[in-house]
């Protein structure tokens, strides 16, 4: 089939361009040859061949689409994306208003991103909305979008689709200078990541009062991408965090029975056998000791410290027990008292609303949720009132010496440093990544 007159004019157009710019890069290479050979030149030889191109009108049937891509603004309608994407179909909008499969589309999440795929005569090919970008499934993350297509016949088709996310490992180093959130931004950690990393360090660092301008971190994750973006995080693998010049570790390591818990290097769990927070990111509103009671008005004793957070707030147990008390008792209004382990006990107070289910000579775990800030009792406003006893004696949490797991042994131990040693490569370039920006921003 012979190319018509536009394709052989274009051709051509190519071909002088081709050979224009050949030349001009032999002009450059005479510019800067300045220096006299000192042997005699090697002879020139000139192309005089013209490479065929592919054709570039209606007949390239196998080029792969353009694709456009647009993130969705506050405000935006349909329309609007269509437009930025230069989509024009006949009868695309009446139907994506009117099919049942296509309804999706109207559910427009700012920041989530629709994409068109259109060939070399702007026709689109198939059009995108990624409104659920990454979700939980049974196989880990996935991603659903919808799908518009021609049908061939002057009008389309939707169809809904899910893929599995590819799971990456992926690393990041930051240091605070005025929260761990905000650090946790510039080093673009999501927060489910930022989150984590506080659960795992609980039992060591007091993020509520410890943190200080100049701490840092460098941690190894897992996240979960699709179509070249971040869709959903997974795991830690491994972390570092220095806390007022000392350094903490966590492994995500998976022993011999199974069982997977956070370890540091030297192979001592980090699973504390109390947190120090029964409620994450909040700020104390009164410490254990001696203080004005603000109802009663005079001095007396605190027994507990108070963690001020809005009603709602989820409450989880800092350590492993049995529910001894579930119910109002006086000042506490709302109150959990359970039994740990040994000499050990814990009382949450002021409680909003129980967690659902829970009862008196219920077991719960280290984390599970037991209930929610409120204002019940003697309480001025919405906070957690919490007590650390031992033999029923209550002793102030943020400084009695907490009790910690049992490091591992024999074969899980050997496992583990073969693990660690797998990742300590990673955890020394972050360290010199940030010794060299700060050297750099000293300057």
């Amino acid at each position: 089939m012979m190319p018509d007159a536009h394709q052989t004019q274009r051709h051509r157009h190519i071909t002088r361009s081709l050979l224009f710019a050949a030349g001009g890069l032999f002009l450059t290479a005479a510019a800067l040859a300045v220096v006299k050979p000192t042997a005699p030149p090697e002879p020139i030889f000139q192309a005089r061949q013209t490479l065929d191109l592919p054709p570039m009108g209606h007949d390239a049937h196998n080029a792969a689409p353009y694709i456009a891509s647009t993130r969705i603004r506050r405000g935006d309608t349909v329309s609007d994306l269509l437009h930025r994407l230069g989509v024009s179909e006949d009868g695309l909008l009446t139907f994506l208003t009117h099919e049942e499969s296509a309804r999706s589309i109207y559910k427009l999440y700012p920041g989530r991103t629709v994409q068109a795929a259109l060939d070399d005569q702007g026709n689109m090919v198939w059009l995108r909305y990624a409104h659920t970008p990454g979700s939980s499934a049974k196989s880990g993350i996935e991603s659903a979008w919808l799908e518009i297509r021609p049908d061939g016949h002057g009008n389309f088709t939707a169809r809904e689709r899910t893929v599995a996310a590819v799971q990456e490992t992926r690393v990041a180093e930051g240091e605070i200078s005025s929260s761990l959130f905000g650090a946790a931004d510039q080093a673009q950690l999501p927060d489910a990541i930022t989150l984590e990393m506080v659960d795992i360090l609980g039992s060591r660092i007091d993020f509520l009062k410890d943190l200080r301008k100049g701490d840092r971190f460098r941690i190894v994750y897992d996240a979960y991408m699709h179509d070249g973006e971040e869709v959903g995080a997974g795991r830690i693998r491994a972390l570092e965090f220095i806390n007022k010049g000392k350094t903490y570790s966590a492994v995500w390591f998976q022993g011999a029975q199974g069982q997977g818990s956070y370890y540091d290097f030297s192979g001592a769990s980090l699973k504390g056998a109390f947190l120090r927070t029964a409620i994450k990111f909040t700020r104390i509103s009164s410490r254990f000791g001696m203080r004005m009671h603000p109802i009663h008005k005079k001095w007396t004793g605190h027994k507990g410290v108070d963690y001020a957070a809005p009603s709602g707030t989820p409450i989880h147990a800092t350590a492993d027990g049995t529910v001894e008390f579930i119910g109002q008792q006086n000042g506490y209004g709302n109150v959990i008292i359970l039994k740990n382990f040994g000499k050990y006990s814990t009382l949450y107070a002021h409680q909003s609303r129980f967690a659902k289910g829970l009862k008196k000579g219920a077991h719960v775990q280290q984390g599970d949720l037991i209930g929610y800030v409120g204002q019940t009792g003697w309480a001025t406003g919405p906070h957690l009132h919490y007590e650390f006893r031992i033999n029923n004696q209550p002793v102030d949490p943020l400084a009695v010496d907490l009790p910690v797991a049992r490091p591992l042994d024999g074969a899980d131990q050997k496992a583990f440093q073969t693990l660690v040693a797998r990742y300590q490569p990673q955890m020394n370039m972050l360290a010199r990544l940030q010794d060299s920006r700060i050297q750099i921003a000293a300057r």
